[in-house]
């Protein structure tokens, strides 16, 4: 009798397996923030060909689903895979392989640095560098390349600022830009001291010099992006907001994912320049699995911490100097009346409270109050107190970057004084413009990790933990708000909302798994989160 009671127990056993239904992947023992509308959190879900298709309890999951690859995630977090609302993802590839100068100390490690990577790199035919901020140096003055001139007479340097809104070349690549002292060029500046060039170019000036730069290879950009992308994949960043490309950037990205070698998603802005414009505007944007082409990048402005950024009264650490615009106005006006008439998305960057304020009215006049365009300005960094309103009154999205407020907090009111810093970096007011806000980093610009930005959000403090009280408090997001602002928000930003940015069936299984809970360790604790894993499509990439 009881070997027929363990017999009639098999036999429902592979029963019950027979009617499971097989799944490429399922993860359980898990909190999953689904990050939906309800921002519900579950235990389990299952994956097949690429997307979520249940998500619920961990019993539920296991009892109905059967697969080769079951996830014990040992009861740790789940969020959907992380989304960058606005980078360089190209460029910081292109930066890795060039000399690192972020961090230092003054202008001599510069110049040491640039000396050691020559000797390492001896058959580089240009020396290319970034990541140097003259606000961390003592002096705080821009630099001189004089002894760049002595150590590379016959090599071409540029060497660019952190935020990329200027550079300093030497004599080689300054001669073979045709650049001449006192030299003058709308929306950039060209730095004479004495009759003499500096080396120092600001803005638009800077592109005299790159443009004569070699164009990259195939193989350039097989090297740059592979790594970018294994970097961002340990970030747990699953897709990527890619401001500013050339169609040779976009060409040599399809192709690098219709090969299956770049896996990451990336949404891509066109730079503002004519030949794009001539191959995309005659058609509709370009989308694949992983790419999507459906943007355009103007620059109103340039930077605070370089002092392009267009201010509507002069910079406090330099009287009589208000910044300036990288186009006239009409140029602004121009691009939106051609681009209302098409589906591709306007994305322009202003960082000056005169350059938003002009292209806020200039959004406005086209766009006719509220809609679904999600025509956005990229940083909204300083923002005059009567000008909130306008975003909001036209539905236009403000994409920042809490680093940024982290990073500037040692130098920015300096440069604009107690009172216009109260509408500077005001991510919760800029949120309750339309409810939402999309989150970034702008690497290369700052550190390429989510958790910063989180945590920068959230508690307004730098990787450091400074200050003790957090940076302007009162403009704090909540956890909840700053995880969307990196999943779901950065998604709708880019038009993704309904595949990406949240963990519900029907979606791309995109997700990351961290060693703590986010939404509920102690501050100190966060900005050392790692992650566990990270899954691309169902795949795990990392």
């Amino acid at each position: 009798m009881r070997h027929i009671v363990y017999l009639l127990f098999f036999v429902q056993l592979i029963a019950s397996c027979k009617n499971n239904q097989p799944v490429d992947l399922i993860l359980h023992h898990a909190r999953v923030y689904t990050v939906d509308s309800s921002f519900n959190i579950a235990e389990a879900f299952a994956v097949k060909e690429g997307k979520i298709i249940a998500i619920g309890k961990e019993a539920d999951i296991l009892s109905i689903y059967t697969s080769k690859n079951i996830i014990d995630a040992l009861g740790k977090a789940v969020y959907p895979g992380f989304i960058d609302a606005h980078a360089h993802f190209s460029g910081y590839g292109r930066n890795l392989f060039e000399v690192n100068l972020y961090d230092c100390k003054d202008w001599e490690e510069v110049v040491h640095r640039v000396k050691d990577f020559e000797i390492s790199h001896p058959n580089e035919t240009w020396i290319r560098g970034r990541g140097w901020d003259q606000n961390k140096w003592p002096s705080k003055k821009f630099p001189d390349n004089a002894p760049l001139n002595v150590l590379f007479p016959d090599k071409a340097v540029l060497l660019q600022r952190i935020d990329g809104h200027a550079a300093v070349a030497n004599a080689m690549a300054l001669e073979m830009a045709g650049i001449k002292p006192g030299q003058k060029i709308d929306g950039g500046e060209i730095e004479t001291i004495d009759g003499s060039l500096t080396g120092v170019l600001v803005d638009n000036a800077v592109e005299l010099v790159s443009k004569i730069i070699p164009a990259a290879t195939k193989a350039d950009y097989e090297k740059w992006l592979l790594a970018a992308q294994k970097n961002c994949f340990a970030q747990g960043l699953t897709t990527i907001t890619d401001c500013g490309l050339m169609y040779t950037d976009v060409a040599a990205i399809d192709t690098l994912q219709q090969e299956s070698k770049l896996l990451i998603r990336l949404y891509v802005m066109l730079s503002d320049d004519t030949a794009n414009y001539t191959r995309f505007l005659k058609r509709e944007p370009y989308k694949t699995d992983r790419l999507f082409v459906n943007g355009f990048k103007a620059y109103a402005d340039g930077a605070l911490g370089s002092r392009g950024a267009c201010l509507l009264a002069p910079y406090l650490d330099k009287p009589g100097w208000n910044g300036f615009l990288l186009s006239p106005q009409g140029h602004f006006d121009s691009l939106a009346s051609l681009l209302i008439n098409t589906n591709f998305q306007l994305c322009t960057h202003a960082i000056g409270d005169s350059g938003n304020r002009m292209i806020l009215n200039v959004y406005n006049k086209y766009l006719k109050g509220k809609n679904d365009r999600r025509w956005r300005i990229e940083h909204a960094q300083v923002v005059n107190a009567a000008d909130f309103q306008l975003f909001g009154a036209a539905s236009i999205i403000p994409s920042v970057q809490p680093t940024h407020a982290t990073s500037d907090m040692y130098w920015a009111k300096d440069r604009i004084g107690d009172e216009r810093l109260k509408g500077a970096y005001a991510y919760k007011r800029l949120l309750e413009q339309n409810g939402w806000l999309p989150l970034g980093t702008d690497f290369p610009v700052e550190d390429i990790s989510p958790v910063k930005t989180f945590y920068a959000a959230v508690f307004r403090k730098d990787a450091k933990g400074f200050p003790a009280g957090g940076f302007q408090i009162e403009n704090a997001l909540t956890r909840e708000q700053a995880l969307r602002g990196i999943t779901i928000w950065a998604a709708k930003a880019d038009f993704l909302e309904k595949e990406l940015g949240s963990i519900e069936v029907g979606k791309k299984a995109d997700f990351v798994i961290m060693d703590r809970d986010l939404m509920m360790v102690v501050d100190s604790s966060v900005v050392g989160a790692k992650v566990v894993g990270t899954w691309v499509g169902g795949k795990k990439v990392y």
